[in-house]
């Protein structure tokens, strides 16, 4: 046989198994029952063999594109309406796909912690809400919790119709507000659900930005200490089993002398794989869907972050800013939970770390096309996961309905304006975003403390003095410094606007924080020796002693 043609053949032989195993690919969330976003331009992105032309043809319209040489393709789609007649799209390359049962509507993006993670089926009525959640152009996207530092192109989730199978363990807070847009806007919704309990501001932002940004060079410095430590199963489970067995001797104990049984230890976590490293959250479940058209953000986390809320004030900013970076879809609309009211009641009024934190998501607000929802009434002192998400969602999607879509509603809580002192009564002035305020339940305020130039706190009378002023005073504090409203773990406040929305906690004071970092303390450089004295040849003669300057005359 010819030379050239035997190397043809084996050159055949050797590329059969790669053409075979060539395919076009798509990532999980550009799927059958998605949701697109109307009005605007939507990439649709998968991969082929590098060099292959792609065609994607939808809605009577054909795109094209080339695969890149890592086989990345993208086209983007020309803006629609909204459409609930199903639709399908064509997609061909080396292998032909076709997405069925495609709706156009609004897709919202559904993040945070395990309060955002918490389910319908959790919420108190949560049996009779998974009754009604039969809505067919309702659709769902669950991500599982993935955990990295590498940048993963794809993940195994799917879109679902809302039915009492899949809204039970769907997020109750993303549920509830996408059910409201669905119902109220008339048209499909899109709902990705990405929230993962636990977790840390610093896991859902690329790792080498957060690592570019002074600010957080401690945050950084501490979790490079801890890579360095490394993971040891073998290890840490042999301690685990050492502190359950002297849990299980203290459970004797306990019930042996009649006492409550001391909490369990918790079972151990690889910190690198989980919601707290810098980077992991972003990499794992938000590159999957990085780009995917969205019209907004829904948001509740900040528990885990409490304890280092001074911080928070750049780092929860911060996220938002990359993310609109990273989506290249413009300021898109991102909406917060305030934290709720937790943990037990003050009998006194103080510093608390959780209203720190309240103030820094408060603060926030300063970025474009942001705000939050109110809720230190919805909490419950005893869990952490109040299970009232339905009033959670009602006050959240205020925001949408009356920023995004137009439609005059309350939305915003009343918050701070400006103060006055005079004499011992401090007057607050709120702004009400044109409504007014009044009391709930009884017609006594409650929720201010005040104090003087001591800073001592103590709880303060103080009376509705007009549509958007409260006088604020105690008889024991002759000159008022400050007041603070809510400001606690778990606050006890009456205080709302006349549609029923609480006023928001505040300060007027710039008192130090007490999540603020302190400098640290450098020890002195320990004193040099003196330099031995050199004998003089003659005692030195005492200074001539001074007379006091003469009193200048008026």
């Amino acid at each position: 046989m010819h030379r050239k043609l035997i190397h043809s053949l084996l050159l055949a032989l050797a590329l059969t198994p790669a053409l075979a195993s060539a395919e076009l690919k798509l990532p999980s969330v550009i799927g059958d029952h998605m949701v697109l976003q109307q009005k605007q331009t939507n990439p649709i992105w998968g991969w082929d063999t590098p060099g292959t032309k792609v065609s994607v043809t939808f809605a009577g319209k054909t795109y094209t594109a080339d695969a890149d040489k890592d086989g990345k393709w993208t086209v983007k789609l020309d803006p629609q309406v909204a459409n609930a007649s199903p639709q399908v799209m064509n997609i061909k390359g080396t292998t032909a796909k076709d997405v069925q049962d495609i709706l156009i509507g609004e897709v919202w993006m559904c993040s945070g912690q395990s309060n955002m993670g918490f389910t319908v089926g959790g919420d108190w009525k949560g049996d009779l809400e998974a009754l009604a959640s039969k809505h067919p152009n309702l659709r769902l996207f669950a991500l599982p919790m993935v955990g990295t530092q590498d940048l993963k192109t794809d993940i195994d989730a799917k879109w679902e119709a809302s039915n009492a199978d899949t809204a039970k363990p769907f997020t109750a807070v993303g549920f509830f507000f996408g059910r409201y847009l669905h119902e109220v806007l008339g048209v499909p919704v899109g709902l990705i659900d990405n929230a993962w309990g636990g977790s840390s501001a610093e896991a859902w932002v690329r790792r080498s930005t957060i690592e570019s940004d002074p600010r957080f060079k401690d945050l950084v410095e501490r979790w490079k200490n801890t890579e360095k430590a490394g993971f040891d199963p073998v290890k840490v489970k042999a301690d685990f089993d050492a502190q359950t067995a002297k849990w299980k001797e203290a459970v004797a104990a306990a019930k042996a002398a009649g006492k409550p049984e001391p909490q369990a230890p918790r079972a151990p976590q690889n910190p690198l794989t989980g919601q707290h490293r810098p980077g992991n959250i972003f990499a794992g479940m938000m590159h999957p869907t990085l780009g995917y058209g969205i019209k907004g953000v829904i948001w509740y986390q900040g528990e885990s972050n409490a304890s280092r809320a001074w911080e928070y004030r750049d780092l929860f900013p911060f996220m938002i800013t990359e993310w609109r970076k990273e989506w290249k879809q413009g300021d898109f609309p991102f909406y917060w939970v305030q934290l709720a009211d937790f943990k037990a009641y003050q009998d006194k009024p103080g510093d608390s770390d959780w209203a720190e934190l309240r103030e820094a998501q408060t603060l926030s607000q300063k970025l474009p096309n942001s705000g939050q929802c109110i809720i230190t009434d919805l909490g419950e002192a005893n869990d952490i996961h109040p299970k009232n998400k339905y009033d959670v969602a009602a006050r959240l999607v205020r925001w949408a309905l009356a920023k995004d879509y137009g439609i005059k509603i309350a939305y915003h809580s009343p918050e701070l304006k400006s103060h006055e002192i005079k004499g011992n009564k401090v007057t607050v002035t709120l702004d009400c975003f044109g409504s007014g305020l009044r009391t709930l339940d009884v017609a006594d305020v409650k929720g201010f403390a005040i104090c003087g130039e001591d800073k001592q706190w103590v709880w303060a009378q103080a009376k509705i003095v007009g549509n958007d002023k409260v006088e604020v005073w105690n008889d024991a504090v002759a000159a008022p410094k400050a007041v603070r409203f809510a400001w606690s773990d778990n606050p006890v406040h009456n205080l709302i606007s006349k549609e029923g929305l609480p006023v928001t906690p505040f300060r007027t004071d710039d008192f130090e924080m007490i999540t603020k970092p302190k400098p640290a303390v450098v020890a002195p450089a320990p004193a040099k020796p003196a330099a031995p004295v050199k004998p003089t040849a003659a005692p030195a003669k005492p200074a001539e002693p001074k007379t006091a300057a003469a009193p200048k005359k008026a």
